[in-house]
């Protein structure tokens, strides 16, 4: 079994003895391009779709086979943490190209185990309100990173909502709660300011609650809704029916989840640097298994590319990006002026072109990057800054103005979009060294070898034309 290489304490998270890791983890020397690109390559599965499948799964009244799911490191813990409060889930063989099939046999929720996060804001938001559900105790931890992410909504929305919660006042991980078998539910006021996924995990586990769930948002600001919105449609695709009956409430009455088939979308936000990638070495990129319509952030890219100059076109399941000359080809970028409220996961790829155009750029509506991975803000503007560029922190964003970057160590901060980030600088900018490229094991352990020319043809025959 591959078990990925991340920034942290070296475990399998499946639990096998022998630890199986895919390189040692150092500088990486990100590839500069010699050319205009045509690339076309598929995607592993989506990070966000998948753990909520996996945990609407664990919460079915029957099996579910979720086909094409991403199996990162993210995804593995996820697997475990559900394994440990009960829920069977087995590898079977599926016709895509990423690894096999999931199924999921949802089984009594028991407690007694300890769950690790590791650095995924998905395990330690969503499986709060699923422990609760268990019977006995659960201790929450993961890597030293998540210690540092908020987490005192969740902790203050389960003993509201009647859990026991022992954090010693952190408001963080670590912490431990006693499930009972049941949550009553009810009414809940949170301030989900800081992460939608309060909203989600809340949601996912809310149809199980005795009483159901009515959700009221306090804050004044809310982040990413379409992961709100993603969150609502896996649970529709269930049969499970939230209501909405204002801005910021949500109403989920108790009722059953289905279980069936679920295909898993790519993962669209990881498309972003190698569509970015058309951009600074022109030419083509091709990303295949572009879904018509999704819930998910990455779609944003379709319409914040051509900010940049490019062209984005849609033919038969797949979008390209065409970057004209590109950077390298001695085409220029603008400058921009861009609130990304709705799709901040996208910043660090937006920020990256941005420190290579042409004209200033400001990118806001992301203050609450700073409690991701890592404080995206401060790491974007310190690396930008390491390599010579411009880079001024605003309250809820970057300010970047134009300059000549040189290569250097770009530092990865534990933070997967960090590394593609660099990556991203360094297609146009020769001796751009990551700290670690295994970073991107959190949500696409094959960044490495997809960025270096290693692509994916229509049928799974290896492709003949390199990105790089």
């Amino acid at each position: 079994m591959q078990v990925f290489r991340y920034s942290g304490p070296e475990f399998s998270p499946y639990g096998d003895d022998e630890l199986v890791v895919a390189r040692e983890p150092g500088p990486w020397l990100a590839p500069t391009a010699n050319g205009p690109l045509d690339a076309r390559l598929q995607l592993p599965g989506s990070k966000s779709l998948t753990n909520r499948e996996l945990v609407l799964a664990a919460l079915a009244e029957a099996p579910t086979l979720l086909r094409w799911p991403l199996h990162s490191r993210d995804s593995a813990l996820m697997v475990e943490a559900l394994r440990t409060l009960g829920t069977g889930i087995q590898e079977v063989d599926g016709d895509g190209q990423f690894g096999p099939d999931l199924l999921i046999t949802p089984g009594e929720l028991l407690g007694g185990g300890s769950i690790d996060c590791g650095l995924a804001g998905t395990v330690m938001r969503f499986l709060p309100p699923v422990a609760a559900l268990a019977l006995g105790p659960v201790v929450f931890d993961g890597d030293e990173s998540a210690r540092r992410r908020p987490m005192r909504t969740m902790i203050d929305a389960l003993r509201a909502l009647g859990v026991e919660v022992s954090d010693d006042g952190r408001g963080a991980l670590p912490f431990s709660l006693y499930g009972t078998g049941a949550v009553e539910g009810g009414e809940l006021s949170i301030d989900a300011s800081a992460s939608s996924q309060f909203v989600s995990g809340l949601l996912l586990s809310a149809p199980r609650f005795t009483r159901g769930l009515v959700l009221r948002h306090t804050g004044e600001h809310l982040p990413s809704i379409p992961h709100i919105e993603m969150t609502i449609a896996c649970l529709a695709a269930r049969g499970v029916t939230v209501g909405t009956p204002e801005v910021g409430v949500w109403t989920v009455e108790p009722q059953p989840i289905a279980g069936g088939e679920v295909l898993i979308e790519p993962d669209l936000s990881n498309a972003a640097p190698f569509l970015a990638a058309a951009i600074v070495a022109g030419g083509t990129v091709t990303i295949e298994g572009w879904p018509d319509a999704t819930t998910q952030v990455g779609a944003h890219l379709e319409s914040i590319l051509p900010l940049f100059g490019a062209r984005v076109t849609r033919a038969d399941g797949a979008l390209t990006v065409d970057g004209g000359a590109g950077i390298l080809g001695g085409g220029q970028l603008p400058g921009i002026d861009l609130d990304l409220s709705a799709g901040g996961e996208l910043a660090p790829a937006i920020v990256g072109l941005a420190a290579l155009a042409s004209g200033p750029s400001r990118i806001t509506g992301i203050g609450h990057l700073r409690g991701h991975e890592t404080d995206r803000l401060a790491a974007l503007a310190a690396e930008i800054t390491g390599l010579g560029g411009r880079v001024t922190e605003l309250e809820d964003g970057l300010a970047i103005e134009p300059a000549s970057l040189v290569g250097g160590l770009w530092h990865t901060y534990e933070d997967h979009r960090m590394a593609t980030t660099g990556a991203i600088i360094g297609l146009a900018v020769p001796g751009v060294q990551i700290e670690d490229i295994q970073t991107t094991s959190k949500t696409l352990p094959q960044f490495a070898e997809l960025w270096s020319g290693r692509l994916t043809a229509v049928g799974g025959a290896a492709a003949t034309p390199e990105l790089l």
